[in-house]
């Protein structure tokens, strides 16, 4: 500091310049060093992978399923009674209005039993009225002290015995005329009648098939699907039918849904309203169900990752991926169907070199 203080003032300026440009050169050689040496350090290397895009699932041609028209309103008429058919004004197309006489039988027992119902109502009643005419005088002879209580008792539990007697006789000689009615039998509805099962001069056994007949207007087709086929299926919802044996297609309304399969069968039943003028009762036809529901995302199979977690795929978010967790809902050829939400269509996910991929890693996509 004394050598500096004896230069003169007019020096100190150039020997500063002198004495800085050493350290400033020695800096500025330090950072380049730190800066070719930071260059020299290698990044993570890319790993290079094949991607594809997500996409919706395209539409299949729906399954089809054969059943045959048959009317909407149907039924197989039976009598209650047994007996011989004595009539039966009736051919087979004919139709019929409701209310109409279809078939009578013959039974010699039902008549004599009703008129013996009847007799013994008729009896009852006059010996229920005989028994009120003796309560009244058992009661008068009561209050005049000829007659004992018990006596008066008697008469009126006599009485009593005999009304409920006429009740029980008026409802044997009602059943009795309701079996009378069984043997003539009625159309239910207006309807042409499908088959003749029994002929004239046969015997009938109660409960047997007697005729069968359908409403002319309205018709509907029945078939068995796999259980899997009827979810999104709900009521009211239109399906595509198809002729099996001629052209034309038309359109069908959902009417019932089977909710379990018939005893030995895997498949459920699905009833179609059809109410086209074109079809008729005993016409083969197709109903056609979807494979998958439109709309639903697909990607290749190839990119989807098992692990604990469950399922996921790696989408590629710029140059580098995110695991994304999915639900499979199907499988359409190589893709697989995916539930929405995860996912958007136009993404892409990694396919091919998955094994060598962790999540956040750079990729390079090769074409």
């Amino acid at each position: 500091m004394s050598r500096l203080a004896d230069v003169p003032k007019s020096w100190l300026p150039p020997l500063l310049v002198v004495l800085l440009v050493p350290l400033l050169a020695t800096a500025s050689g330090c950072g380049r060093e730190q800066q070719a040496d930071a260059a020299a350090l290698p990044l993570t290397p890319a790993v290079a992978v094949r991607a594809a895009e997500v996409s919706l699932a395209q539409a299949e041609e729906p399954l089809r399923f054969a059943g045959l028209v048959r009317p909407r309103q149907r039924a197989v008429l039976t009598f209650q009674v047994g007996g011989v058919l004595r009539e039966r004004p009736l051919e087979i197309g004919q139709q019929v209005k409701a209310g109409q006489l279809l078939a009578r039988l013959y039974n010699p027992e039902l008549e004599p039993a009703r008129d013996a119902a009847r007799a013994r109502l008729q009896e009852l009643q006059a010996q229920a009225e005989q028994a009120r005419r003796d309560v009244d005088r058992a009661e008068q002879l009561y209050q005049r002290g000829v007659m004992s209580a018990q006596e008066r008792e008697q008469q009126a539990a006599r009485r009593d015995a005999l009304l409920a007697s006429v009740n029980s006789a008026r409802a044997a000689l009602r059943q009795s005329e309701q079996l009378q009615g069984e043997m003539r039998l009625l159309a239910p509805f207006d309807a042409s009648i499908e088959a003749l099962l029994v002929e004239p001069g046969e015997y009938v056994a109660p409960g047997q098939p007697v005729l069968r007949l359908s409403a002319s207007a309205g018709h509907e087709v029945e078939v068995r699907v796999p259980a899997a086929l009827l979810h999104g299926v709900e009521l009211g919802q239109s399906l595509p039918v198809w002729a099996s044996v001629r052209e034309g297609q038309w359109l069908g309304r959902v009417s019932e849904i089977g909710q379990s399969a018939s005893q030995g069968s895997v498949l459920y039943p699905l009833v179609l309203s059809l109410d086209e003028p074109d079809l008729q009762a005993g016409d083969a036809v197709e109903v056609g169900l979807a494979r998958q529901q439109p709309g639903q995302l697909s990607v290749p199979l190839a990119a989807i990752m098992r692990s604990a977690e469950g399922l996921s795929v790696f989408r590629i978010e710029g140059e580098r991926v995110s695991r994304v967790a999915v639900k499979v809902r199907g499988m359409q050829g190589e893709r697989a169907l995916l539930e929405a939400g995860s996912l958007q269509p136009g993404e892409q996910v990694v396919y091919a070199g998955l094994t060598r991929l962790a999540d956040q890693d750079r990729v390079e996509l090769l074409p």
